[in-house]
């Protein structure tokens, strides 16, 4: 892909279509291509918001039972198994062939590592659209995302594996193995059905969309939920919260006492939070004390106020002090 054309974005706070836990699945995330369009680059190393591509998808598919990365070991922000290609740069059908050795659910979500934009969301759709289609006829082997062109992109998609299995069987039956072999040779005897996703099924292919993809995600409306998600990555922290919560705390530490309380306040909430044993449960609970308290504060400021006013404004006894000497008026002559 060469271009990102923004498309009309969920509203926040929309339900997210085919929610809650769904089904058991497993993850193979294809991240050993040669990347000639970059120049030979690392791109599953590449960074978009301070976070690899690769950690990127790891984080969207995080709910997998087990994770399998095609490539060679490196780093990365959650625990993978590895796994290689026979032989080496044999093509995508030969990495899937090897990823889905180390696979046991009966999903496999089966992705890219160059998708910036992909999250968790999108995963739970994909799953969650391939379950429910069984109800409704005949049952589709895989659901796979379409691009703001209307192409498909099987390597954003979610499979029975089974139907995985079945296909790359008889691959090998017809040609001894899968090396070598486009992927279209299995997707095309797949029945398959289609999401319209312009946002998550967009990948990095060059630099101008390495470009296009950090220039997007320091937009406004996306910057916030960016740079938490970053964060957490850093930190090894797997934690929802509401960061309304925590931005309601910020502004009232700093509305209520001083500017600097701010920072200082969340990080308090967070450290009660987590010695009350973590959670968002304990998060908003240690926000909604230490708010109450930053207001309370505030109150007393405001109570105070009117008193000093009127003291500073008086003069003599009536300042609060006891009459001397030296208040008594003096014989001039």
């Amino acid at each position: 892909m060469s271009a990102y054309d923004p498309p009309d974005e969920p509203q926040p706070g929309a339900p997210v279509p085919y929610g809650g836990a769904g089904p058991a699945f497993d993850a193979v995330i294809l991240a050993g291509g040669a990347a000639r369009r970059l120049g030979g680059t690392d791109k599953p190393g590449v960074r978009v918001g301070g976070r690899r591509l690769l950690d990127r998808v790891l984080t969207a598919c995080s709910g997998a039972r087990t994770t399998v990365v095609v490539a060679d070991p490196r780093a990365t922000a959650r625990p993978v198994v590895w796994a290689r290609e026979e032989p080496a740069g044999g093509g995508p059908l030969a990495a899937l062939d090897a990823g889905l050795r180390h696979t046991t659910a009966p999903y496999v979500v089966l992705l890219s590592a160059d998708l910036p934009f992909l999250g968790e969301g999108t995963v739970r759709r994909l799953l969650g659209a391939l379950r429910d289609a069984g109800g409704r006829g005949a049952r589709p082997d895989g659901v796979l995302l379409s691009d703001s062109d209307g192409r498909d992109q099987p390597l954003v998609a979610a499979y029975r594996t089974d139907a995985l299995r079945r296909e790359l069987a008889a691959l090998t039956a017809e040609y001894g193995g899968p090396a070598g072999l486009p992927l279209r040779r299995l997707t095309g005897a797949l029945g398959l059905t289609r999401i319209s996703d312009p946002v998550a099924s967009f990948d990095c292919d060059t630099w101008e969309d390495i470009a296009a993809a950090r220039a997007r995600i320091r937009e406004h409306g996306h910057v916030l939920d960016e740079w938490i998600s970053a964060v957490k990555d850093e930190l090894g922290i797997d934690l929802d919260v509401d960061t309304g919560v925590l931005l309601d705390l910020a502004r009232d530490a700093a509305h209520s006492v001083a500017r600097p309380a701010a920072p200082l306040t969340t990080f308090l909430a967070g450290y009660a939070a987590a010695r009350a044993g973590g959670g968002p449960e304990a998060v908003a609970e240690a926000a909604r004390k230490a708010s109450a308290l930053a207001l309370r504060w505030a109150e007393e400021d405001a109570a105070e106020a009117p008193e000093a006013s009127d003291a500073a404004g008086s003069t003599g006894p009536a300042a609060g002090r006891p009459a001397s000497a030296s208040d008594a008026p003096t014989d001039a002559g």
